[in-house]
């Protein structure tokens, strides 16, 4: 009776231990094509990243480059950065990105508290010059940047 159930007990054993390894090799090839798919997305993540980071530095020159060159001669008052900012349709935050500087700075600035340093003058006279279209949009690829 005892060599019945032993064969008993083999048998079962073997026959859970095959369908156990046919269902752990189809879940690891399953994992399998879940971590190839999930490296190439990681490729294909770093290669935007990369693209991204090409077209900002395409994208900032123009105000970057303006700093180099000569700020003698610029002019700053509060009332026309306000006007400036009012022209574009900006609100202060959105200036504060452009010229790299703070919301609160911003306002310090328009009220006269204080007196923005010369690279971020140089950055609001080139901002005199482009069109409202023009500002926007470099808002927009500084956003969509982050």
């Amino acid at each position: 009776m005892s060599t019945l159930a032993a064969f008993l007990k083999e048998e079962i054993s073997r026959i859970a231990r095959k369908e156990l390894r046919a269902e752990t090799n189809a879940l690891k090839k399953t994992n399998s094509r879940y971590r190839s798919e999930i490296a190439e997305l990681k490729r294909r993540v770093a290669d935007t990243e990369r693209q991204v980071q090409a077209l900002q530095k395409l994208a900032r020159p123009s105000l970057t480059s303006v700093v180099k060159q000569s700020d003698r001669g610029l002019r700053f008052s509060s009332e026309g950065l306000r006007k400036l900012r009012k022209r574009h349709g900006l609100s202060a935050a959105a200036l504060g990105e452009i010229v790299g500087a703070s919301l609160q700075t911003i306002y310090n600035w328009e009220s006269g508290k204080t007196r923005p340093p010369k690279e971020q003058i140089v950055k609001i006279a080139v901002l005199r010059k482009m069109s409202t279209r023009d500002v926007q949009q470099r808002l927009g690829l500084m956003r969509s940047a982050t």
